[in-house]
């Protein structure tokens, strides 16, 4: 899978801009501040529906605007395909080959795409919602049916949480709690299952590619927490009886806190390196260098899932690796399709690499070299 075009209009701080790409490499460099991620961004956002920056499509309409259009042709097999998204009037429309999409879910696996950028070490320093949304964007590529899941989850959440609220002011209402229970158990069992089997693999994969990475000296393992046995993890039956069943437990916790205390919503995994939680002991290197493992073991699960290799988008990361880190990263992307942006295109040689484009970004304009 490559990218062929892509055509922006209105988005960020382009006007209009229209460019093809090399089906390998393709540096997009200049000065910071000149639109370099926002190539990135209209990447990601026809792959996931939404951008790595924000989560609300109106940030990304140019400031002279009131509308963006993003538009790219994908090749995959020698077949070509037309993403069409488009935020008008406030909403989101999105095409594929012409052809409106009536769910994001639908979008999802048409345009495969991995990104690393310098942010990603959050997924370590911060809360779990990061970590979660790490793995659930790369779930929902592979499996549409999980993204679905997802936002039928997060729907009866809030109704479920909502119900608790209003319990207070009129108790019959409790009677109406096991239908609840029942609704958010059925479907969070199968995000529970899906997000388990990811991180076995991830973290099979993970494991092996750091060890590489830090010359056998280092080893990554990465943990789920759950409100679930582990046991249970590959059954969506059982884990949907335990669920129901806990949550009949602690309903007087709930009913005194109003919100919903047992499910997906409050998954977790941790990051272990050589036995100790890297989040509190890793050093700022030994994190980057996990992110690293991380994104590359992210490719080869999607390759493995789909028998394709996914774009991959490498946002400003090469000035904070090493010249080791960077030399390995480089060496595992041969059969991919990578945009890079950098402040500097000496990081790459012609010499070095077959099929190199240059893109110069110089307020908003794009130049090939």
């Amino acid at each position: 899978m490559h990218i062929e075009e892509l055509e922006l209009e209105n988005f960020r701080n382009y006007k209009s801009v229209k460019t093809s790409f090399s089906n390998k490499i393709n540096v997009i460099y200049g000065e910071n501040a000149q639109g370099k991620t926002n190539i990135i961004e209209s990447i990601f956002l026809c792959a996931s529906g939404r951008s790595h920056r924000t989560s609300k499509d109106a940030e990304l309409v140019n400031v002279n605007s009131n509308n963006f259009n993003v538009k790219i042709i994908i090749n995959k097999n020698n077949e070509k395909k037309l993403i069409d998204y488009q935020y008008k009037s406030g909403k989101k429309v999105i095409m594929i080959n012409e052809i409106p999409v009536k769910k994001i879910g639908n979008l999802m696996g048409n345009l495969l795409a991995v990104i690393f950028s310098p942010e990603d070490i959050l997924i370590i320093k911060e809360g779990p919602s990061l970590r979660r949304r790490f793995i659930d964007i790369t779930i929902s590529q592979l499996q549409p049916s999980y993204f679905y899941n997802l936002q039928q989850y997060n729907k009866i959440l809030i109704q479920r949480n909502n119900l608790l609220k209003e319990i207070q002011k009129n108790k019959s209402l409790i009677e109406t709690m096991e239908i609840w229970d029942e609704k958010i158990s059925e479907v969070g069992s199968r995000i529970v299952v899906a997000r388990n089997k990811f991180l076995k693999n991830l973290n099979k994969i993970s494991k092996i590619k750091h060890y590489k990475l830090t010359n056998n000296c280092e080893e990554l393992e990465i943990q789920y927490k759950t409100n679930i046995e582990e046991k249970k993890f590959d059954s969506i039956d059982l884990i949907e009886k335990e669920m129901i069943e806990k949550l009949k437990r602690i309903r007087n916790i709930e009913l005194k806190r109003c919100v919903t205390l047992i499910g997906p919503h409050r998954d977790d995994y941790e990051i272990i390196l050589n036995g100790m939680k890297l989040k509190n002991f890793g050093s700022q290197g030994q994190q980057r260098t996990a992110i690293l493992s991380l994104k590359l073991s992210e490719i080869e699960i999607i390759k493995n899932e789909t028998d394709d290799y996914p774009v991959l988008l490498l946002d400003d990361v090469m000035s904070e690796l090493d010249k080791k880190r960077r030399e390995f990263l480089l060496d595992s992307i041969q059969d991919i399709q990578v945009f890079i942006t950098c402040t500097e295109k000496d990081f790459f040689s012609k010499n070095e690499f077959n099929d190199i484009l240059y893109l110069n970004i110089q307020e908003g304009n794009l130049y090939k070299i």
